[in-house]
């Protein structure tokens, strides 16, 4: 089996993420399966970022904290990764930038030099690199050489120049790790959460993205602006979270399917423009990444903490839909079915991801076929006396936009009658508060017949591993380092919660163990109040990281009692 897993690091604008996501892009083109992580301080400039590179022959979930190769631009990437390397590891270093006399083979390469040879700019050091690399893992030249085409076209000459004097020095001076033989299969993208669900949203009709930059959801709207030509759609950047989420009201009100990405603490900014949501029955999708808090937290790094928050968020009581998808393939497929159960429903509905799943890049079959504009509570034409909010038994109103010939669309945040007029009334309030909670009945049936959750393993295996979210990654390449029959329980729907779905594979367990990114067990909890079942054992952990597979496989080993 080929299995590979290489660091590379340098200072914030060395360029390291770029190469990491090319590499990988080169990787997937052989057919290798590869995944990306990045890692990176909140600092405007400076700091030490890194990325961490997994490929195979194989699908693979998640990174490796191990790696047999530490690529460093600088010197304090080798000071501060020297000891993830395996016993046998390498340190590939920029002799004119950094020096190394540890006890691990040294591999120097005068990138700096290389650059300067060819009249190039620093940053293109990391195409010597690349090129470098390939060698050290049997990688010919042309795959490299296309994709730095692709990354930077018309500008490419000199970096594919670097990749082979890279190529060159080190097929003159190294042994290689191994030779990555090319895998025949069908090809896949090699995607991020970010773009995933981005072009989820896009296939299900969204028109305008909103966003205030907010890590980990600035790069959807990094994304959004820089493809939104090609996408067909509007970028709008508001002054702040507040004019972020009540300009999107605005916009769905005028009949476009909108979106906004933020973070907890931006979300916290958007509760009364959530709950105007629920009130006014404005269809919004809101793109929720989690990263470590309170306040501030560690806002570059990942965490699972925001689920109680979400379900709860908003004042008053209102239908909502959360939907917390586990990977990229998931992340377009259900970042397209939010946005059309929220047209479907005229209810807000969160997308609960994190910044694992945003900003990393896996090799994962994506089929677009499942995404779709579905139909929605949209009347193309009106006759007759418009009611916004009219009584259904269904509690969806018939729904029109303003220009809407023969209709006076009122929309309201006041507690209001059929028409969309303000009432105080006991049994006006109570009726109207009714009508939106029957919506409940019909989203849970439209759930039930789609995916709320997966199963993955050994569908009867008697101990099971309850995740969500990002989590499914380490969990499921956890279980490949298992020598026992294991079911994973991965829960995708979070509210309304998939009792029908959930309840049956508690009971037929024998022994159950819930894996999460936070420390209270949010999810535990959540399974508890909603079933009524205890999972007395929990492996839990919130210090900004995601879990690595191979540790978390020992934990589970652990908790389920075998050696």
């Amino acid at each position: 089996m080929q299995d590979i897993s290489f660091l590379i690091g340098g200072e914030a604008g060395d360029g390291v993420m770029r190469t990491a996501e090319l590499l990988g892009k080169a990787f997937n083109r052989l057919g290798l399966y590869s995944f990306v992580i990045n890692d990176y301080p909140s600092l405007i400039r400076g700091g030490h970022n890194f990325c961490k590179v997994r490929a195979s022959n194989h699908q693979v979930w998640s990174h490796l904290e191990a790696v047999e190769l530490v690529a460093a631009l600088n010197q304090d990437t080798i000071s501060r990764h020297e000891n993830e390397l395996t016993k046998d590891g390498l340190v590939l270093f920029d002799s004119d930038k950094a020096s190394y006399k540890g006890s691990y083979k040294a591999y120097p390469i005068p990138l700096s030099s290389m650059v300067k040879e060819v009249g190039g700019i620093p940053i293109m050091r990391n195409s010597a690199m690349i090129g470098a690399i390939a060698h050290l893992y049997g990688i010919p030249l042309e795959p490299v050489n296309e994709i730095l085409t692709w990354a930077y076209g018309k500008r490419a000459e000199k970096n594919i120049t670097l990749a082979k004097m890279g190529f060159d020095h080190a097929k003159q001076n190294f042994d290689p790790i191994l030779k990555l033989e090319p895998v025949k299969r069908d090809p896949t993208p090699f995607i991020s959460g970010v773009e995933a669900v981005s072009l989820g949203a896009v296939k299900a009709g969204m028109k305008v993205y909103i966003g205030y930059p907010m890590t980990p959801s600035t790069r959807i709207l990094s994304f959004m602006g820089t493809h939104q030509d090609e996408l067909g759609i509007a970028v709008i950047h508001p002054e702040n979270e507040i004019g972020v989420a009540n300009m999107a009201l605005g916009v769905a009100y005028g009949g476009a399917r909108c979106m906004v990405g933020t973070a907890g603490g931006g979300f916290a900014l958007m509760q009364e423009a959530f709950s105007m949501a629920g009130q006014s029955e404005i269809p919004a999708v809101f793109v929720v990444g989690q990263r470590p808090a309170p306040a501030v937290g560690v806002p570059t790094y990942t965490a699972q903490a925001d689920l109680r928050f979400v379900l709860h968020v908003g004042h008053g009581e209102f239908p909502r839909i959360v939907v917390a998808p586990g990977d990229p393939e998931e992340a377009f497929v259900k970042g397209g079915e939010a946005m059309n159960l929220a047209w479907r429903y005229q209810v807000p509905v969160v997308v609960l991801v994190d910044k694992h799943l945003l900003e990393s890049y896996m090799s994962i079959a994506i089929d677009e076929r499942k995404v779709n504009v579905e139909p929605s509570s949209v009347a193309e034409s009106w006759d007759g006396e418009y009611k916004r909010y009219k009584f259904t038994d269904s509690g969806v109103s018939p729904m029109v936009f303003p220009g809407t010939l023969g209709a006076v669309v009122k929309v309201s945040s006041y507690e209001h009658d059929e028409h969309g007029y303000a009432i105080e009334t006991p049994e006006g309030v109570t009726n109207m508060l009714q009508k939106r909670l029957r919506k409940m009945e019909g989203i849970i049936e439209d759930l039930k017949k789609r995916e709320t959750v997966k199963i993955h393993g050994d569908p009867k295996a008697e101990n099971l591993v309850v995740a969500w979210g990002s989590t499914k990654g380490a969990a499921l390449d956890a279980m490949q380092l298992i020598d026992k029959p294991l079911k994973f329980l991965q829960v995708m729907y979070l509210s309304p919660f998939p009792t029908w779905d959930v309840e049956d594979h508690l009971k037929q367990a024998k022994d159950i163990v819930c894996v999460e990114v936070n420390m209270t067990g949010q999810l535990r909890s959540l399974i508890r109040e909603q079933t009524g079942h205890y999972i007395e054992k929990a492996i839990l952990k919130n210090d900004g990281r995601p879990f690595d597979p191979v540790g978390l496989s020992g934990k589970l080993k652990e908790a389920f009692g075998w050696k």
